[in-house]
């Protein structure tokens, strides 16, 4: 029975590469961990966000639509001079699962739908590749409005956007989020966390399951990783089958 298992999970990690378009296998005795700490932080992030949401207008907006009409023509940080689209987020406003990325690139910022580009493509075959597709679940970025030259955002620069991924997640109401790289594991759950070392584990955001992977741009530029996310993405589907 252990070797139908093994056999049939090696099927399932070879369909998923082949789904990432066949890039070389690159095979690893590497067991995924799981690790669960309590983290409540949105008080903090918003008191140094320096600006208090329960106080704003918009946010008393009772949905993401009237949150989006409400935030839209935001100019708090320079990205909102040179944006042509405010990247609000897209997908189910009443999904189980939300995947939070960075920042929009140049493809998002001329369509104002994140995660358009290769890098989107990717993302949406690695959901596909667990038997989740785009529509299933909810997906958005810290920063709305594209930074220059696609650089990463700076934590002066996030922490202007952040109440309003906060307030995103609270309508949402998901029951499990990913993180997709650096800037949003740090900014939900602490600026001393390192992916590299932390990723694959299972982390507790006011009180939702939270795994934290590699962006799917890094990916792109690290082939050799996408072996990680596929365990990432693994512990995913195994948490949402269990609930």
């Amino acid at each position: 029975m252990e070797n139908i298992n093994l056999i049939d999970n090696l099927k399932n990690y070879l369909d998923y590469l082949k789904s990432l378009e066949g890039d070389r296998i690159l095979i690893e005795n590497k067991q995924a961990i799981t690790n669960e700490n309590e983290i409540n932080l949105q008080e903090d992030l918003l008191a140094v966000s320096g600006e208090e949401t329960t106080q704003a207008n918009w946010a008393e907006a009772p949905t993401l639509d009237e949150l989006n009409a409400k935030i839209k023509d935001c100019l708090k940080c320079p990205f909102g001079q040179s944006r042509t689209h405010f990247v609000f987020g897209d997908g189910n406003p009443n999904a189980d699962i939300l995947i939070i990325g960075e920042a929009p690139g140049a493809d998002e910022d001329k369509i104002g739908k994140p995660f358009v580009g290769k890098a989107g493509q990717l993302l949406t075959r690695i959901i596909e590749s667990v038997k989740f597709s785009r529509e299933d679940v909810y997906i958005a970025n810290i920063v709305k409005c594209r930074p220059p030259n696609n650089r990463t955002p700076v934590e002066d620069e996030w922490k202007e956007c952040l109440p309003y991924l906060i307030k995103q997640i609270e309508l949402i109401k998901p029951k499990f989020i990913m993180l997709l790289g650096a800037v949003p594991f740090k900014a939900l759950l602490g600026s001393d966390h390192q992916i590299t070392k932390e990723r694959g584990q299972v982390f507790n955001y006011n009180g939702i399951p939270t795994i934290p992977t590699f962006h799917p741009a890094y990916l792109l530029r690290n082939p050799a990783a996408k072996k990680d996310v596929w365990e990432d993405v693994q512990l995913l589907r195994k948490l949402f089958d269990e609930k």
